[in-house]
């Protein structure tokens, strides 16, 4: 299956420091094909900061209350993906959705086409806004080196 003639956004975009990879508690970011399970923050601002999938404020209000936050901040959207194929991103110990691998935003967009994450897709805040507003659940979604 040629996989160009599918392409319906593209965006650029970061994944792992770590680089490729499946095993649960890697950090690395799984390949292959996976779908979106679920979407998170729909209404939500541009900076705004999620912590267990819970929208908890404003990233600059956050700053300003000496807010203790996560060394990679998830920020404006949430797309949980669950893999697609078994023995490569589903199942036990390389499940991405029992990994918790999003599509999401990051308040280090200048960080954007480097790897950076800690496993998952990171975003522009806005890019994934304007995704987030053009897929539903069940979309397909392919990860590929």
């Amino acid at each position: 299956m040629d996989h160009q003639e599918n392409i319906v956004f593209q965006y650029p975009v970061s994944t792992s420091v770590r680089g490729t990879g499946n095993q649960t508690g890697s950090f690395k970011t799984p390949l292959g094909e996976h779908s979106i399970a679920r979407k998170i923050g729909a209404g939500c601002a541009l900076n705004e900061v999620f912590i267990g999938r819970q929208a908890i404020g404003a990233l600059d209000e956050l700053m300003a209350q000496n807010r203790d936050l996560p060394e990679d901040i998830i920020s404006a959207r949430i797309l949980w993906l669950k893999g697609e194929q078994p023995g490569i991103n589903a199942g036990e110990g390389i499940d991405s959705f029992q990994r918790y691998i999003y599509i999401h935003g990051t308040p280090e967009e200048d960080k954007i086409g480097t790897p950076a994450s800690h496993g998952c897709v990171r975003m522009r805040n806005q890019d994934v806004i304007e995704l987030f507003d053009h897929v539903d659940t069940g979309c397909r979604v392919l990860i590929q080196a």
